[in-house]
């Protein structure tokens, strides 16, 4: 059976807007012979029991994660399609190092770059969204990612990159100050600031902030490149590893899209040429010379000589849709988001891409089953409270029921009626005698 990665789809010449989903693409370009795998473009992470993209599917099995899939193509074909065996100890662990840390600082850089800043994500990155998914997840899943990036790199202290909460900001301060009379009614606001402007008033801090998360981030990975060919390769070695393709995901993704305000990809160009240049190579080797087009994942027969082997996603049935609103009104409702996010964080310890010993499962599973108990003895204090209440006000005569009958034989039901008997919260208080 043909292996099917499903991943988010193309944006910025690339073929997808996920940096995870791009290193997929290229292990299975690098590992996987023509005609043992399809990619499709779902663009919609609930085809996966997971809930996750980049996914794997053989059959009735689903594999998500980079890692992960790695790992199973690695079994699935006996070691003959693993990057990574001509790595010794030394190199493996090495790879597994440098992964990681390609992944989180690399993922920083990504949300700052693609949604936090702005300009970038409401000119370049939203659109590219509105392109790929279909009704209602165009209108859903961009909000959800957007937040998610933002909530990630909170702890940066660069939020003077979201534009948009900065306004948000000041339109309260500036109302606060009407309120208090600090500030006249009649001003005229101030117009909007752009990045550049905000960015040269009050951030030569976020400028020192901003060179120094990139260059922590391109520095080690320029120094460990050098004169190579690949990152773990020796010198004028032709062979990949699966760390080369993790690094192209994250470095393809900063280097590029044509964004609005291109910080990202101008340090990259002059603070590490040699790995600007590297990103560039190792891209075309995966994903071909010419640009990938959104036409080329929907319709792959518009792209005749590709080097990906796109087909055509199936389209979202109705029950997907149903089920993706009733999600989104799940997720809206305090009480019932929380006990998804229990249930998802059982379901993830107990799956068996966990990386968990069956000690740590347990104490997951336990953890989450005791978190949704403490919320449901919340929900019943609370509700036990509010009957309470609502039984003294019968008690002490604020609330009374009133009973008028008319006889049978006029043809007339008999009404009940309640009438409120309000008070001042002095009355009620000397009633219960408080």
């Amino acid at each position: 059976m043909v292996l099917q990665l499903h991943v988010w789809g193309p944006a910025f010449s690339l073929p997808s807007i996920d940096a995870q989903c791009l290193a997929a693409i290229a292990y299975c370009s690098l590992a996987l012979p023509k005609g043992s795998w399809e990619l499709v473009a779902t663009s919609d992470p609930s085809v996966s029991p997971t809930g996750e993209l980049p996914a794997l599917q053989d059959g009735s099995v689903w594999v998500s994660r980079f890692r992960n899939i790695v790992d199973y193509l690695r079994q699935y074909s006996d070691g003959e399609w693993d990057l990574d065996h001509q790595l010794d100890e030394t190199g493996r662990a090495d790879s597994i190092a440098f992964s990681s840390f390609i992944e989180s600082r690399g993922q920083i850089l990504l949300d700052l770059s693609l949604y936090v800043s702005s300009q970038n994500y409401y000119g370049n990155t939203s659109p590219a969204y509105g392109s790929l998914l279909q009704w209602p997840n165009q209108w859903i899943l961009p909000p959800k990612l957007h937040g998610a990036a933002k909530a990630r790199t909170e702890h940066l202290g660069l939020s003077s990159l979201d534009l948009q909460a900065m306004e948000e900001q000041r339109q309260r301060e500036h109302s606060a100050g009407v309120a208090a009379g600090r500030i006249p009614k009649n001003l005229i606001t101030r117009p909007r600031d752009t990045v550049s402007k905000l960015l040269g008033r009050t951030a030569q801090q976020n400028h020192f902030r901003l060179d120094a998360l990139t260059g922590e981030f391109f520095e080690p990975l320029e120094a460990m490149l050098g004169q190579k060919t690949y990152l773990l390769a020796a010198t004028g070695d032709d062979a990949p590893s699966s760390l080369d393709c993790i690094a192209l995901g994250y470095l393809s993704l900063a280097l590029v899209p044509e964004l609005t305000f291109p910080w990202l990809r101008d340090a990259m160009r002059t603070k590490s040429p040699l790995l600007a240049e590297y990103t560039e190579r190792v891209r075309q080797r995966c994903f071909g010379q010419a640009p990938v087009e959104v036409a080329h994942a929907f319709s792959p027969q518009s792209a005749p000589s590709s080097q990906l082997p796109w087909r055509t996603p199936s389209r979202i049935s109705v029950a997907a849709v149903g089920s993706t609103l009733l999600d989104t009104l799940a997720d809206a409702t305090p009480l019932l988001r929380n006990v998804r996010k229990y249930n998802s964080l059982k379901a993830g310890a107990q799956s068996p891409d966990a990386d968990l010993s069956g000690l740590e499962k347990n104490v997951v599973a336990q953890a989450a089953n005791n978190g949704k108990k403490d919320m449901y003895a919340s929900v019943a204090t609370v509700v036990g409270g509010l009957a309470l209440l609502v039984g003294y006000m019968f008690h002490i005569g604020m609330i009374s029921v009133k009973a008028q009958g008319h006889g049978e034989e006029e043809g007339t039901e008999e009404v009940s009626d309640m009438d409120f008997n309000a008070g001042s919260a002095a009355d009620f208080l000397s009633v219960g005698g408080l």
